[in-house]
C-alpha cells in the first residue's frame, strides 16, 4: 500500500512530533509499505486564491508554480493520505490548511446533488483513504477533536473518500501504524 503523510508540524522546536511520524514510517515500511512523508513547513506552498485556474486554465493543476503540483500528484496517486498536525488553536496547522487548500483542483468544477447537497464531480477514478492525526494542545479537550473529526468528515464528502483513521498522538505510533495497515 502507498501512504503519503503530510506533516503539518510548523515548528521545528517541536521534535517530538517529527519523531513520532519517523518512527509511524519506519513500522509501516517494516509491513511493507511505501511511505512518503512530507514535510510541509520546508516547502514552497503558496496560499490558494480562488482564482479557479486549476480548473480552467490548468486543470488539475494551480496555475501557481509551488510545491502543490508533487504534493498533489503524490496524494492522489496514494491508497492512504495521512494529514498529520499539532492542533493550534482547536483545529490543524495553517501550514497543512494550505497544502490541503490546493486539493481542491484535485476535482472538477461541476456539481452534482449528494443526498440534498451541493458536490464536486470527481477528476480521478481514484482517491485515497483519509487517515488525520493530531497532537493536542495543552488546553485540547474532547470537543475539540470532535469538532475536527467532523470537519474532515465534510472534507472526505468532497474529496470522493472516507475517513478511516482520526488519532492522536496520545496513541503509540505502533497502534496507528497498525491501524493504518489494516485498512
Amino acid at each position: 500500500m502507498k501512504v503519503v503523510v503530510l506533516n503539518g508540524n510548523p515548528n521545528a522546536e517541536n521534535t517530538g512530533f517529527d519523531e513520532y511520524l519517523s518512527a509511524l514510517k519506519s513500522r509501516l515500511e517494516e509491513k511493507g509499505h511505501v511511505v512518503d512523508l512530507l514535510m510541509l513547513r520546508d516547502m514552497d506552498l503558496r496560499y490558494c486564491v480562488g482564482c479557479f485556474g486549476c480548473w480552467v486554465k490548468t486543470p488539475g493543476r494551480c496555475v501557481t508554480p509551488d510545491a502543490s503540483h508533487d504534493t498533489d500528484r503524490r496524494v492522489i496517486n496514494s491508497d492512504v493520505l495521512l494529514l498529520a498536525s499539532p492542533l493550534s488553536m482547536g483545529f490543524v496547522s495553517s501550514v497543512l490548511k494550505k497544502a490541503q487548500d490546493k486539493f481542491i483542483g484535485l476535482l472538477l468544477p461541476y456539481i452534482e446533488l449528494v443526498k440534498g447537497e451541493c458536490h464536486h464531480l470527481k477528476r480521478y477514478e481514484h482517491y485515497p483513504y483519509l487517515g488525520v492525526l493530531v497532537e493536542r494542545e495543552a488546553d485540547s479537550d474532547d470537543e475539540d477533536l470532535e469538532i475536527t473529526r467532523e470537519i474532515y468528515e465534510r472534507t472526505c464528502l468532497n474529496l470522493k473518500t472516507s475517513l478511516r483513521l482520526f488519532e492522536t498522538t496520545e496513541s503509540p505510533a505502533v497502534e496507528v501504524a497498525d491501524a493504518i495497515d489494516g485498512l
